[in-house]
């Protein structure tokens, strides 16, 4: 699609709720407008000769041609060329607009790579994914139940959880709501599963056994959105990311909603349900797209804390020196293991290779606590500085008040404007709603703490790595006993 193409398939008749209105049109509602304009421009980037090329390529299977990560990688130098392609769309948000399209490829190319999977609906998998790959279309995915209750087994949920009522010849027939919708407003469709951590009991959850696609005007679908900040920014000056980077979160819901035969992936299928996370190299692929998007936010928040820091005139002080030493190696850190993860790899589905699932894990872990450090340095070194700026632009425009903002605002280096615009910057990433969002965003991305060091542990179980680990301390153990050493070089006659 190109941009205006990609505007027009949202005008669709959707349900989208906020505020106590039913939105007519996602791309001229207030709250949605720039956000939707944003993603045009990733659109039309695929059409500029400017960077069509860097962000574009056939895929050799299908004869598409896509965005470089929409298709199954099959070398290291096509994970190169997608992590090329990532970093490009990022940079237009500076990592601000985290499910971007190429979000969701992270499961739909190993969805044309390994659709067999699917068994009675491997073709809808190879059909969905060269729908995907042709258009470029924009899909979500929601998969955790709202927080009702969730001490109760699923299947006695059914009031709440998503779960087939009944079939039909057209297709299922589902009910029940799934969040966290980020962004869904302005997608195609959404993709709706079970978390990968959900016990699903055989022969009483099977009616929430369910992996299909939802058309976003599918009738029976509504989208409950949170607080839009887009609508509330007052201007670019004022809330320069909030007024066009607000990917606005809903919760999906489904009250009868008739799903298409050719959209269902898995249904009444205990295994498949959740087995597909395993084997579809989602989780080796998801977190490779979002550390190269985080590498792009640490970039700016790097550029941020310096230029904040120059213009207070602590630049020079030695622990703002060492704060910012240690964002920058924060960056070079993510750098680091995205560069793990497009060189070290592993095979996927289908023969595609994915990158190794340790360095993925790992990634996966360590960005919430990235994030959270951010927030802390940008707090402890510029302590009270981010407030000291005016309400807003409207403020320099009077001309009563200009010449103190003038005399009392300025910077060490900059004039009170240039000081003002970048401190309103700064406060847009870390102090308004919109910059809290992202601080809940970053430390709950990829599932709840716990969980992720859960899963970390049971891939290294099923791996071997764990047994490695304790393989090296048996080795240690043999070594000595109670009567001295047993082997190497320590072994003699005046051994104690």
């Amino acid at each position: 699609m190109t941009g205006d193409e990609y505007l027009e398939s949202l005008r669709d008749g959707r349900a989208v709720h906020v505020d106590g209105e039913r939105v007519e049109d996602v791309t001229r509602h207030p709250a949605f407008r720039n956000a939707a304009r944003s993603l045009a421009r990733l659109y039309d980037a695929l059409h500029d000769p400017a960077t069509s090329g860097a962000l574009t390529g056939v895929d050799p299977g299908t004869g598409i041609r896509t965005h470089h990560f929409f298709k199954p990688s099959r070398s290291t130098a096509d994970l190169v060329r997608a992590r090329e392609a990532i970093a490009l769309w990022a940079r237009t948000s500076y990592g601000f607009l985290g499910r971007t399209p190429e979000y969701k490829a992270a499961f739909m190319a190993g969805l044309g790579a390994g659709a067999d999977y699917y068994g009675p609906f491997a073709a809808n998998a190879t059909a969905w994914y060269r729908r995907f790959a042709a258009k470029a279309l924009h899909l979500n995915h929601v998969i955790i139940n709202p927080p009702v209750d969730r001490k109760r087994a699923v299947h006695d949920m059914g009031d709440v959880f998503v779960h087939a009522v009944r079939e039909t010849d057209a297709g299922v027939v589902v009910s029940g709501a799934k969040m966290l919708g980020t962004g869904s407003a302005l997608t195609n469709a959404g993709f709706v599963a079970p978390v990968g951590s959900a016990h699903l009991e055989k022969g009483a959850a099977e009616r929430f056994a369910l992996v299909f696609f939802v058309r976003m005007d599918n009738p029976g679908v509504r989208l409950i959105c949170r607080t839009p900040y887009e609508r509330r920014a007052q201007s670019p000056f004022d809330h320069p990311l909030s007024s066009r980077f607000d990917e606005n979160d809903s919760v999906l819901v489904m009250d009868e909603a008739l799903i298409p035969w050719e959209d269902v992936l898995v249904h009444r299928d205990i295994e498949r349900a959740t087995g597909f996370y395993a084997v579809s190299g989602f989780p080796n692929l998801y977190n490779f797209q979002s550390s190269i998007r985080l590498g792009v936010k640490l970039e700016l928040m790097a550029g941020l804390l310096s230029r904040a820091a120059r213009a207070n005139g602590t630049d020079v002080f030695r622990g703002v020196r060492a704060g910012l030493g240690e964002l920058l190696t924060l960056r070079d850190l993510v750098g680091a293991l995205t560069t793990a993860m497009t060189h070290d790899t592993e095979p996927g589905p289908g023969g595609t290779v994915v990158p190794r699932l340790e360095h993925a894990s790992a990634m996966r872990m360590v960005s919430a606590h990235i994030w959270n450090r951010v927030h802390e340095l940008f707090e402890t070194l510029l302590g009270g500085a981010p407030l000291v700026v005016p309400a807003s632009v409207r403020d320099l425009a009077d001309p009563g008040l200009r010449p103190l903002i003038d005399r009392y605002y300025r910077g060490a280096d900059s004039s009170a404007l240039e000081r003002i615009k970048l401190f309103k910057l700064v406060w847009d990433t870390i102090g308004t709603e919109f910059g809290a969002r992202h601080e809940l965003y970053e430390r709950h991305y990829s599932g709840n703490g716990e969980q992720i060091r859960l899963d970390a542990l049971r891939w290294a179980t099923r791996r071997g790595g764990l047994a490695r680990c304790e393989e090296l301390v048996q080795e240690c153990l043999d070594d000595y006993d109670t009567d001295g050493w047993r082997r190497g070089p320590w072994l003699g006659p005046e051994q104690p």
